[in-house]
């Protein structure tokens, strides 16, 4: 997990969490109410500029997630200074996360890149936040 900080190869204050894939661990996380938990705190304790949970290997797939744009993953944090989340596609649910911003959750089943529909929806609700102007990189530096 990495979050919290601005570096030299970042402008963004970002929260990733690496969804383990095997073991233990990855059976008790791999759940999306157990992810949009975590999410939620990471959004809560670090006023990120954006938060995702997500597998590494969907990051390598989706080739168009730019190095300081918002990642689109299982779980997605989007603060309101993004601006506001447009009516999504069913599964796809949308939290508040009190008055700070929204949780995307993709779909309530766990998400997996062998499933072309999650891939399939994944990629349409990308589309839809890029039109609605929230999936580009917000203004850099930290807050004051």
């Amino acid at each position: 997990m990495t979050c919290g900080s601005y570096t030299q190869n970042s402008s963004a204050n970002v929260c990733v969490l690496s969804i383990p894939s095997k073991g233990e661990s990855a059976e008790r996380m791999l759940t999306a109410s157990m992810l949009t938990g975590v999410t939620r705190s990471m959004a809560l304790a670090w006023e990120p500029d954006w938060a995702v949970a997500m597998s590494e290997t969907y990051r390598e797939l989706d080739g168009r997630q730019g190095k300081d744009d918002p990642w689109l993953g299982w779980v997605t944090y989007l603060p309101s200074h993004r601006g506001t989340v447009p009516p999504l596609p069913s599964p796809v649910r949308i939290e508040p996360v009190e008055d700070r911003g929204t949780l995307i959750i993709l779909t309530p089943e766990r998400f997996t890149v062998a499933n072309p529909e999650h891939i399939a929806l994944a990629r349409r609700v990308r589309e839809l936040l890029a039109q609605a102007g929230l999936m580009r990189r917000a203004e850099a530096g930290p807050r004051g």
